[in-house]
């Protein structure tokens, strides 16, 4: 490539579309070297003369996500007056969406960012699974849509985080011989908890490398047989005196487990 090319974006939104297309274009030339100047948020005439004055003196290419039709025509009009190089890159795909299922786009610029009820209940969630993991206050457990139960190592908070994604408010305990579970626990409807469980066999290994890791002997307590399988018995107390479900996690993908958490979930939800 001889020259730099100056690319305007031009966008009655953040123009953030512009620029990716314009990239992946400018990598089909062997060449990453481009000045890009993006251009968001037009809004009046005076503001698409300014900038097409501009083009006109130093020359570039005019690519455009324009949406709003008043605005979008009178660019096009004075792109053609001037007769400057432009792309439009909504237009085509907007004009083919509409011959194909008979609706009409609604020309809302940003209309991809606007966030709604799902995207403020999912990051309500995700805080929500933060502040209450690992039984840090048992009281967001009388809060929670569903509350996992289990001893180290039985993946309770991956699956909390991985459903909080979902929108579903997630809490867990863990289960330890030496600590007496909260009173919460035994306040909260059993069809909104479950319980976690795992063959000692494999949780010995995992807590090996855990302790591997971390730099400690893998002789530890945490990684003796007789301590996993005095643990798997106490939690397997707990939760047949609470009277929850019991997923044997072992050998399972985190996809697998949370399909069946989603499960409980719904049923309790009815």
């Amino acid at each position: 490539m001889n020259t730099i090319p100056i690319v305007y974006i031009l966008s009655d939104s953040i123009g953030e579309t512009g620029e990716i297309v314009v990239k992946a274009a400018i990598s089909q030339f062997g060449s990453g070297r481009v000045d890009i100047r993006r251009i968001p948020f037009l809004a009046s005439e005076e503001q698409v003369d300014e900038v097409l004055s501009e083009v006109e003196a130093v020359g570039g290419i005019v690519v455009y996500t324009l949406v709003g039709p008043e605005l979008k025509s009178y660019l096009e009009n004075k792109l053609h007056e001037l007769n400057l190089a432009h792309v439009d890159i909504m237009g085509p795909l907007l004009n083919a969406f509409s011959k194909v299922t008979s609706l009409q786009p609604k020309n809302e610029p940003g209309i991809i960012r606007k966030v709604d009820k799902d995207y403020f209940n999912k990051v309500a969630a995700i805080e929500f699974a933060v502040k209450f993991d690992d039984g840090k206050d048992p009281r967001g457990l009388l809060r929670a849509d569903l509350v996992l139960i289990g001893i180290s190592r039985t993946s309770k908070t991956p699956l909390c985080m991985y459903l909080a994604h979902k929108g579903i408010k997630m809490a867990n305990v863990p289960l330890v011989p030496d600590v007496t579970p909260p009173d919460e626990l035994y306040q909260i409807p059993t069809n909104k908890i479950v319980g976690l469980t795992i063959r000692p066999p494999l949780l010995l290994e995992i807590r090996k490398e855990r302790l591997k890791t971390m730099g400690l002997s893998p002789a530890a307590d945490y990684a003796s047989p007789e301590r996993i399988f005095y643990e798997i018995d106490y939690a397997l107390s707990i939760m047949r005196k609470i009277g929850c479900p019991i997923i044997d996690v072992t050998n399972k993908a985190m996809e697998e487990t949370a399909a069946k958490l989603l499960d409980y979930y719904r049923k309790g939800a009815m």
